[in-house]
């Protein structure tokens, strides 16, 4: 379970620097230096969020083969410190990095040139990893930005239905494999819904976008036709 303890007392703690334990605003976590310093993905591929050159808008990958989200929002590249800023988040429990990433994203999402989704949906995780972790990282990152946005947050719409292997694990090949037949819609919740066409996806790093990519071909093929991906940062 999370130790909720420790959280708090760094919530509660002087503001210092996550990254080099200088004074920080009390707003975020991070100093001054440390900030304008993060690795900023400036201009990425609409469609997969993979940095390219200012000129470009898709890039090669996605113009012949465009994958099923519409658009990509990834503030971030996942290199130092922000690998160990995510891996800290979403592997030894450090949820006092939630509210600079939650920030982040959300202000790269109120500076995007695109429509709001009708809902926000983390990233599930099968409840068997779920209950090692304590926690689902998706959630927490979607749950203050849904707030900040007004939107919807939905939980119970996908449902992951298989317990894989972690993704990093893996190389590029066999990810996709290893997600199939993974989730699942509940079709009585997409009713209830009133079959939304436009959602948004949060997850805390995309890589090869194997996990996203497959909840939202499983969306698409329930009728949703508009799907943007919501993520800190995005592998190089």
């Amino acid at each position: 379970m999370v130790n909720y303890w420790s959280f708090f007392k760094q919530i509660l703690a002087p503001s210092t620097c996550l990254l080099c334990q200088a004074a920080a605003p009390s707003q975020h976590p991070l100093c001054d230096g440390c900030l304008p310093d993060l690795p900023w993905n400036l201009h990425s591929c609409e469609r997969c969020g993979i940095p390219l050159p200012p000129e470009l808008l898709l890039c090669g990958e996605c113009r012949p083969r465009p994958p099923p989200q519409q658009f990509t929002i990834a503030p971030l590249r996942y290199v130092f410190p922000v690998d160990s800023l995510i891996a800290g988040f979403k592997f030894h429990r450090q949820l006092a990095h939630t509210p600079l990433l939650s920030h982040i994203l959300l202000e790269a999402i109120q500076a995007a040139d695109r429509p709001l989704p009708q809902l926000v949906i983390p990233v599930p995780l099968h409840l068997r990893r779920l209950a090692e972790r304590g926690y689902n990282q998706s959630l927490e990152l979607a749950r203050p930005i849904a707030k900040s946005l007004s939107l919807p947050l939905e939980t119970r719409l996908i449902q992951r239905t298989r317990h894989t292997k972690a993704q990093r694990t893996l190389n590029a090949r066999t990810r996709q494999r290893n997600l199939e037949r993974a989730f699942a819609v509940d079709t009585q919740r997409l009713e209830q819904l009133h079959f939304p066409a436009h959602v948004a996806l949060v997850d805390d790093v995309l890589t090869t976008g194997a996990t996203v990519g497959a909840i939202a071909s499983l969306l698409q093929r329930h009728g949703v036709t508009d799907i943007d991906v919501w993520c800190v940062a995005r592998t190089p």
